[in-house]
């Protein structure tokens, strides 16, 4: 079940962004740019439950742009490697399409983040492109190429359903 994140969710989005696992991939931001991201009415910073428990947190940008793009700009699942990242990317993905309305969903990847790669490419996102040496990681010292994926609202509808579409 994804849920609006509150300030009280602010330790636990913590915690995963800044797992060694997670680092090198995203960024830690501080309670003020989480709490940015709450009050802006073109984000929503969401957070999934299982069974009740927090177990991975999303961040949604550019809500409402006229061309329909909606960004997927951060995502973490507390469990990775234990088979719920199909699970917890196809919830997002329907949130996106269903619940927010998009016409063209997008996010991107570090080029040496190759489980995420996958897991973008087997839920339906389309490796688009490249940005060559862009990204800064101070967490590794060097700068990253960055790559760029995206999924239609088409292409969402020819998917089949894990469950019922809002």
């Amino acid at each position: 079940m994804l849920r609006p994140a509150t300030a009280a969710d602010f330790p636990f989005i913590h915690g995963l962004a800044s797992r060694p696992d997670y680092a090198v991939y995203i960024t830690d931001e501080d309670d003020a740019a989480l709490a940015a991201y709450l009050a802006d009415p073109a984000s929503r910073l969401l957070i999934w439950e299982v069974a009740g428990k927090q177990a991975g947190f999303a961040l949604f940008c550019e809500i409402g742009d006229p061309a329909g793009r909606v960004e997927l700009r951060r995502l973490a699942l507390d469990a990775a490697g234990k088979g719920q990242g199909q699970v917890f990317l196809r919830a997002l993905v329907d949130h996106g399409f269903g619940q927010l309305g998009a016409a063209r969903l997008w996010l991107d990847a570090s080029s040496e983040n190759l489980r995420a790669q996958a897991v973008y490419e087997r839920a339906g996102f389309t490796l688009e492109g490249r940005l060559r040496q862009h990204w800064y990681r101070p967490s590794v010292g060097r700068v990253v190429d960055l790559m760029l994926f995206g999924i239609l609202r088409e292409e969402w509808e020819s998917l089949e359903p894990l469950g019922p579409r809002a």
